[in-house]
């Protein structure tokens, strides 16, 4: 029985080159795998504060498409007041000094 023992010692403290190859194999990969782990970490934390920098440009980018979206809408409403064939009369009277023959102007006087 001591040479079994002997025996079994001796095969379990040398290592099959084999096994040395797969155990470097694997140390390599994990090494690598940790290493791109790592760099995609610090690529995630670096990309954050460019990310809430482009959200809140993009908040005031659509804040001033807000206000540009109403400006548009008052200059549509004066261009379809100005140049609505029905109103052409009104238009005129509103935008020019001139009175028909037919009016008068009155001054009050205190």
């Amino acid at each position: 029985m001591s040479r079994q023992r002997r025996s079994r010692s001796k095969s379990v403290s040398t290592a099959n080159p084999e096994h040395q190859w797969i155990a470097t194999e694997i140390a390599i990969k994990l090494a690598t795998n940790s290493i791109l782990s790592a760099l995609a970490i610090v690529s995630l934390f670096k990309l954050i504060p460019y990310q809430w920098s482009q959200q809140a440009q993009l908040k005031e980018i659509r804040v001033e498409v807000e206000e540009t979206e109403k400006r548009v809408s008052q200059l549509r409403d004066d261009f379809r007041h100005n140049f609505d064939p029905h109103k052409t009369e009104k238009v005129m009277e509103e935008q020019s000094p001139r009175l028909y023959p037919t009016q008068r102007r009155i001054f009050w006087l205190n």
